[in-house]
């Protein structure tokens, strides 16, 4: 048989299994409870599984391989290892998101301050989740077309068809199944690359010779300023984006998700060193001579790791490889797939347009919409040509720069009103749009690596100023009843 062969053949049975397990899932959903937030009955490792493989993405696969080749050399690292930092934070606040018992963040606006920031949270958590999809269909689809040797629009396609598929059968039971399979492959795979890697370079001595001395530099692309940044964005990213929170919320109880987010948080402790590691060790054997620097000009630096694999490793391994980090993006495409749908069925369908819908309706909604959002991510792939972590921070700080005080200060300070959370949200995403999309980053002179920190300061005095000016009428930090919750 021959090398080419087997790494697809361990690649489809891989997908194949995810399949299974989709079908299988299906039949631990009894209620729409069930499809969103798993019966709320997720123990530690389940929950630290899934949570983890949600966020160890493309971004943190293709796209930190990418960065380490790049001028971000071994502490391209940061961007997973932050992630971690965000979970071990996160601890604190995890009894309070899974005592809330709502299934959806925008759930938590609406039952907190009422029916308009509801409806503005839904569409500002929908969005995002729409370019979150895209570009983990783009990690996925690089992997495949290299793998194959088919077009990168056919990867892109068979990819969406696959997630799609598992995700709308079983929900979040079938996405945590599949999740807990997926971080496996996702940090062996990876890890197991790291030796014919070095193998193939002659030896880490060799790597250190043929790179410059600042792509061994802990600091030298990300500044201890920006791993803040990136911590903080994603502490705010993931306490109100719906693919990450409702893992707390599916925790068994408060202690259990305590627990699996410090699990999920060492997790991306030992794998974030793996893939920035590969990445200076792709850039050694181009300055070594081993690749061609034009190779990567012509098909993109995101395909690094891919050549890598095809070059440096045995048919066997390359599939198991190929196979992690497929598991990685559909994992997250997967987790932003169900958020999605939950968000549109439950706190868009459900409150405004038929009130009176059964959960079984609300389920076959989030279905539909699921398919619907995973052929606009479809769309999103195939005509987008940015850089995958560049997609993904920015719909990170989209959602929430203006949602995140509102949300965590909600939980604790009975002062928190709908006038704060107004001004919060708009000022907030407003900030985010203008500084990505017309300056740059930059205002009054400064520059802002990470636009979203601008954003939070705002979005906080506004929270606090029309909290204060125009206060609730009832000081509680208690949700309104849903007549919809069993």
């Amino acid at each position: 048989m021959s090398g080419s062969i087997i790494v697809a053949a361990v690649v489809i049975a891989y997908m194949a299994f995810m399949l299974f397990i989709g079908w299988y899932s299906k039949h631990m959903i009894s209620g729409n409870a069930d499809f969103m937030v798993a019966g709320r009955r997720l123990g530690p490792i389940l929950m630290a599984g899934t949570l983890a493989a949600t966020e160890i993405g493309g971004g943190s696969s293709l796209g930190v391989v990418q960065q380490g080749m790049g001028k971000y050399g071994i502490s391209a690292a940061w961007y997973v290892i932050a992630m971690g930092f965000a979970f071990v934070i996160l601890t604190f606040l995890a009894p309070k998101f899974r005592a809330s018992t709502v299934k959806t963040v925008p759930e938590y606006f609406r039952r907190r301050y009422g029916r308009l920031p509801g409806i503005i949270t839904a569409v500002v958590m929908f969005l995002p989740l729409i370019g979150l999809t895209a570009g983990q269909m783009i990690a996925s689809a690089v992997i495949l077309s290299t793998m194959m040797g088919i077009s990168f629009k056919v990867s892109v396609i068979a990819i969406c068809v696959i997630v799609t598929i598992y995700s709308v059968m079983g929900g979040l039971w079938s996405v945590t199944l599949t999740d807990f399979v997926q971080v496996f492959f996702i940090v062996f795979g990876m890890a197991v690359a790291l030796p014919y890697a070095l193998n193939l370079a002659g030896g880490w001595d060799n790597v250190v010779a043929n790179v410059p001395a600042e792509s061994l530099d802990l600091f030298s692309g990300y500044s201890v300023i920006d791993v803040v940044a990136l911590t903080v964005m994603y502490i705010t990213t993931f306490t109100v984006g719906q693919e990450a929170v409702s893992r707390y919320y599916a925790a068994r109880d408060g202690r259990t998700a305590q627990k699996g987010s410090v699990i999920a948080a060492i997790i991306n402790f030992i794998y974030g060193f793996i893939p920035a590691t590969l990445g200076v060790i792709v850039l050694a054997l181009i300055n070594m001579g081993v690749f061609d620097a034009a190779q990567f000009q012509s098909v993109g630096s995101r395909y690094a790791l891919p050549v890598l694999a095809v070059t440096a490793m045995p048919p066997l391994v390359c599939g198991i490889l190929f196979a992690g980090v497929v598991s990685a993006t559909m994992s997250s495409a997967s987790s932003d797939l169900l958020g999605a749908g939950s968000i549109f069925a439950n706190d868009i369908y459900r409150q405004y347009i038929k009130t009176e819908a059964t959960d079984e309706e609300v389920m076959k909604v989030a279905k539909i919409v699921m398919v619907l959002a995973g052929l606009l991510s479809l769309f999103v792939a195939l005509f987008n040509t940015s850089s995958i972590i560049a997609i993904l921070m920015f719909s990170f700080s989209l959602r929430a720069a203006g949602a995140f005080f509102p949300y965590v200060m909600g939980l604790y300070w009975k002062g928190a009103s709908l006038a704060g959370t107004m001004a919060s949200l708009i000022a907030g995403t407003i900030v985010v749009v203008y500084l990505e999309q017309f300056t740059h980053g930059v205002i009054f002179g400064i520059k802002f690596g990470q636009p979203i920190l601008l954003g939070l300061v705002v979005s906080f005095i506004a929270f606090i100023v029309f909290s204060k000016l125009m206060p609730p009428k009832e000081k509680t930090t208690e949700l309104a009843y849903d007549e919809h919750e069993s």
